[in-house]
């Protein structure tokens, strides 16, 4: 399996000169790589044969092109295959619905990385401190926050600058190590299974009777509001302008990256935990597009979420199931019965068998049914809400998620009569 180990980066004044040098040769490279393409007549072959044929113009390219020869050749060889991978990933998206446009010009502001290939780089330890040594580069001290595994092979290394200006390595390493075997569907006992249910006050709310609360982010989204209108003061382009566009570029990564940690670690609990996850195939993309709450929703991120969740529980060995959200809320996960509830009414009350609980633990239960439906699985107890209905609800605040590392779903009694 591929992973990624992103580590933060501590160049110097020097280096970071050497490092925007590198990356603008590439951008340059890129727009002149999709400038031949665009010469190139279709007929001629596939994007991808056209794209190796602008590689494979590299070393003639040199001879007039002096700024190239101080790039490593394997930084310039992916630079221009980037183009093939684009093109494929514009043709993703059109299939998925969206309106997609062509390949434009890289600015200097919209091209923010490049990748060393299979050689040309080096982990090592100088003069005490840990450095990234790369080819007709530097050696540029990192900050190894946690070990690659023993077992695992370094493919590339992709530097990248955000825009607070911060750079960063992301290792792409191969495992030699298959993940766990998955438990067999039938083995699988009640207690290893859960439902989970996502939302917006209530992040996430599973069949085991836990809610964990969403990140609170209104502090973070209030001193943002404030720095972009420090920055609409500013004359564009000028330096304080320019420290101004950190300032709103800094806020944004604490953001993200607090959502980010988030979402990490309450994935990485359900799959740590369970040996069969089911949760819903949400069409966020549809939700976007709605005229109300679409904020909320795409700060969510619940395409994020269940993302991280999939393939975290295929590297742990953990059954992971998306179902149809259609009516999951309305349908009574004891008796089946359909009742129409509008966002406001948070308890399902059934009017045929009288189940009563709360509106998404009765989604989470409906959610973890259709789960064993679609993988085919019968448990001769019963239906799950037959033999283990919810009780009662421990809310979890998301800071505990985030500060503790995981949420404290063991303990729903204790977390109830906190709430209390």
């Amino acid at each position: 399996m591929n992973y990624n180990y992103r580590y933060r980066l501590k160049p110097t004044e020097n280096q970071r000169e050497t490092l925007d040098y590198h990356r603008d040769t590439c951008r340059q490279l890129y727009n002149h790589a999709l400038y031949r393409l665009n010469q190139i007549p279709e007929s001629e072959g596939t994007v991808k044969q056209r794209v190796r044929t602008i590689r494979d113009e590299l070393p003639d390219l040199k001879d007039w092109w002096d700024a190239l020869t101080d790039i490593y050749s394997k930084v310039l060889q992916p630079t221009v295959m980037r183009i093939a991978k684009n093109i494929t990933a514009l043709g993703q998206l059109k299939k998925q619905g969206y309106k997609i446009g062509e390949l434009r010009w890289k600015s200097p502001r919209e091209f923010r990385s490049f990748t060393y290939n299979q050689s040309g780089f080096v982990l090592d330890k100088k003069s005490g401190q840990t450095v990234l040594s790369l080819s007709k580069l530097a050696d540029i001290p990192i900050e190894v926050h946690r070990p690659l595994p023993e077992n695992a092979t370094v493919k590339e290394v992709t530097l990248k600058k955000e825009k607070t200006s911060e750079w960063f390595a992301i290792f792409g390493i191969e495992m030699d190590t298959e993940p766990p075997a998955k438990p067999s569907l039938e083995d699988v006992d009640t207690d290893d299974m859960v439902g989970i249910d996502v939302g917006i006050l209530k992040y996430a709310h599973d069949t085991d009777g836990t809610a964990v609360g969403s990140p609170d982010l209104s502090e973070e989204r209030d001193r943002l509001e404030r720095e972009q209108r420090n920055l609409s003061r500013k004359e564009h382009g000028s330096n304080n302008w320019e420290k101004q566009r950190r300032r709103v570029a800094e806020c944004h990564q604490q953001i993200k990256r607090t959502r980010r940690d988030f979402l990490h670690k309450l994935s990485n609990y359900y799959a740590r935990e369970y040996d069969l996850v089911a949760v819903e195939a949400l069409n966020v993309k549809g939700m976007l597009e709605s005229p109300g709450n679409s904020r909320n929703t795409a700060s969510a991120a619940w395409n994020t979420f269940t993302d991280l969740l999939g393939y975290k529980c295929k590297r742990g060995g953990t059954h992971f199931v998306e179902v149809d959200p259609e009516d999951t809320t309305k349908e009574c996960a004891s008796c089946g019965v359909k009742t129409d509830k509008p966002l406001w009414v948070r308890e399902h009350s059934c009017p045929s068998c009288g189940f009563k609980t709360d509106r998404d633990a009765n989604a989470a239960w409906n959610i973890l049914s259709r789960g064993l439906t679609d993988l085919g699985v019968g448990h001769s107890e019963g239906t799950p809400v037959e033999t283990a209905l919810p009780t009662g609800t421990a809310v979890v605040p998301a800071k505990r998620v985030v500060e503790a590392g995981s949420p404290c779903l063991k303990e729903p009694s204790t977390a109830a009569s906190r709430q209390g």
